[in-house]
């Protein structure tokens, strides 16, 4: 036979949750067997939801996660799907060490038919598995149907050598992988360059399959794909959303037939989605249903509050204006004109007599009375997240984050942080792109993601507008002494975030930025900020990854250091 129907079943799975991901594998299972599949390939470690980090180590975890998997092949046999191969992934346990496996299984006639363990463990960025699994040590190839599957599990077509290499020598008629490959800004041309390089040495299609949804502070973005041995794109599959797609392939023809090829999305439309899809799924997963926070008027809670409401809709975000005695009449015009575009509740909470009341105890003056402007505004809408049952989201960029630009216990409070891997430039960007989407149609909630599949216009925004143009186009300001804009302590953005892009993302030190072509001055000045942040970013709210390094377990540097080089 050299006919075979692959389903590639990109799906959002939640971490521990074994009966829930379990049944979605039926589910998808039975639609793919509907289409006549022979084989139906879901992502890495399917049933268990990824990453598991220390939940790895539970042996209780592990045993429930081996017997789900046994039910799941029962229960495909019982239910009429025993013929279909079904690869999923789940957590092993290494017989002689009693150490955990990322592994790859296969289901079919009622049983765990065959297993491959992941052997190349990343142990950079965000991924910590060296720590957590042991490394498997063989290639595994599938004869399904006289066709020669060979199988591998994302970082393994990343490294040389290992079980693809050995594939290349065993003559495989296709290579399957099954991935959890989280979402950054240009990985989509990157993965699939490299699927292209992996095609060819092993002189076989390959089929890519990866994770969607958030987990976290990660976003998988599925964006599953084919390629044939020379390179072709065969198929590739939505952003950001659930599928099921199919490829035929013929092991016997020199050059495959193309199946469904998505079209590439927007690189602002990209990052966007992914925030969004980040913060809806966070809320789905703990069990959320609204949001709320501080609408100052200003750019960042603006855009944060146009991503709550694509997540959850504007009814359910509830905007707080907090208005103090320097709040400006334009600021707060702007709030009131934003959570009537969404539709979301607004309600105003003068600060100025809670101010008054401390400021008789106290006696506060310069930074200190700021922050406490800041710190009354988190008290508020901790209140509201704790008497409504709403999750609090912080409205910090990766700018003020990086330069320790907000106040710890003030607007840095909340369970999640949308836009925390997001520059102030890209800020602007992103939020002038959804006022064009807004413009073309796309109401609350049209993006194409997970939970709203079929995207479409959305709910409508009330003016036909979203982000009020004053919120992008003023200067920004926190609004906490009179006359306050960023620039008074900070440099212009434009320049603060070419040069904290070469030092965090590049990890570019004096010597290097100085070369880049920064001036001395502005240099020690972004360092010295960034370096005397490292205390407030261990304690902000975790946010979506969408660049190439993120704040968090991207990133760990000692908070005690002398080092200013």
């Amino acid at each position: 036979m050299t006919d075979i129907r692959f389903a590639l079943a990109q799906i959002d799975t939640c971490v521990g949750d074994l009966d829930g991901n379990a049944d979605k594998v039926l589910q998808y299972a039975r639609i793919a067997a509907s289409n006549h599949a022979r084989v139906v390939a879901f992502p890495e470690m399917t049933l268990t939801g990824y990453p598991i980090e220390d939940l790895a180590l539970r042996a209780t975890f592990r045993t429930a996660a081996w017997n789900k998997a046994n039910w799941l092949a029962t229960e495909l046999e019982a239910d009429g799907l025993g013929d279909l191969f079904v690869v999923v992934g789940t957590v092993g346990t290494d017989r002689e060490h009693g150490k955990p496996l990322n592994r790859l299984v296969v289901l079919h006639d009622g049983v765990v038919w065959a297993g491959y363990d992941k052997h190349f463990l990343p142990n950079y960025g965000v991924f910590d598995e060296f720590r957590i699994f042991t490394p498997g040590n063989k290639s595994v190839v599938l004869d399904i149907d006289g066709v020669n599957v060979g199988v591998a599990i994302c970082e393994d077509i990343w490294q040389d050598g290992g079980p693809v290499a050995e594939l290349a020598e065993r003559g495989i008629d296709v290579l399957l992988t099954i991935n959890g490959s989280p979402y950054e800004e240009g990985k989509t041309d990157t993965r699939l360059a490299l699927a292209q390089r992996r095609a060819a040495e092993v002189g076989a299609p390959l089929i890519y399959v990866n994770q969607v949804g958030g987990q976290d502070d990660l976003v998988f973005d599925g964006g599953s794909f084919v390629v044939d041995a020379d390179g072709t794109l065969l198929e590739r599959s939505p952003m950001f959303m659930e599928n099921l797609s199919y490829i035929n392939l013929n092991t016997a023809a020199d050059k495959q037939l193309a199946s469904t090829i998505v079209d590439k999305l927007d690189p602002d439309e990209e990052v966007y989605t992914a925030c969004v899809l980040g913060l809806k799924d966070y809320m789905a997963k703990n069990h959320f249903t609204g949001v709320t926070l501080g609408l100052s008027g200003g750019i960042d809670s603006a855009l944060v509050a146009a991503m709550a409401a694509d997540a959850c809709g504007g009814g359910n975000v509830h905007g707080i204006s907090m208005p103090s005695m320097y709040s400006s009449d334009g600021s707060k015009d702007d709030a009131a004109d934003l959570a009537e575009n969404l539709g979301a509740h607004y309600d105003i909470q003068p600060i100025e007599p809670l101010f008054t009341a401390y400021q008789h105890q106290l006696h506060l003056d310069g930074v200190a009375a700021e922050n406490l402007q800041a710190r009354i505004r988190g008290v508020i809408v901790m209140a509201y997240s704790n008497s409504k049952g709403l999750l609090a989201v912080a409205t910090g960029n990766k700018s003020e984050l990086a330069c320790g630009y907000s106040t710890i216990y003030g607007d840095a409070v909340g369970g999640y942080a949308p836009i925390k891997d997001l520059l102030k430039t890209r800020v602007w960007e992103l939020s002038r792109w959804r006022n064009r989407a807004a413009a073309e149609g796309m109401g609350i909630g049209g993006l194409k993601i997970v939970g709203n599949e079929q995207g479409g216009a959305g709910v409508p925004l009330k003016n036909g507008v979203m982000i009020p143009v004053n919120s992008i186009e003023k200067a920004p300001s926190a609004e906490l002494r009179p006359g306050q804009k960023d620039s008074d302590s900070l440099p212009e953005y434009a320049l603060l975030d070419k040069v904290l892009a070469a030092y965090i993302e590049k990890a570019h030190g004096r010597a290097d930025l100085l070369a880049d072509g920064f001036d001395e001055a502005t240099v020690d000045t972004v360092m010295r900020l960034v370096d005397r942040a490292e205390w407030k970013r261990r304690q902000y709210p975790l946010g979506p990854k969408v660049t190439a390094l993120a704040f968090g377990r991207d990133r760990r540097l000692p908070i005690t250091s002398a080092f200013r080089e």
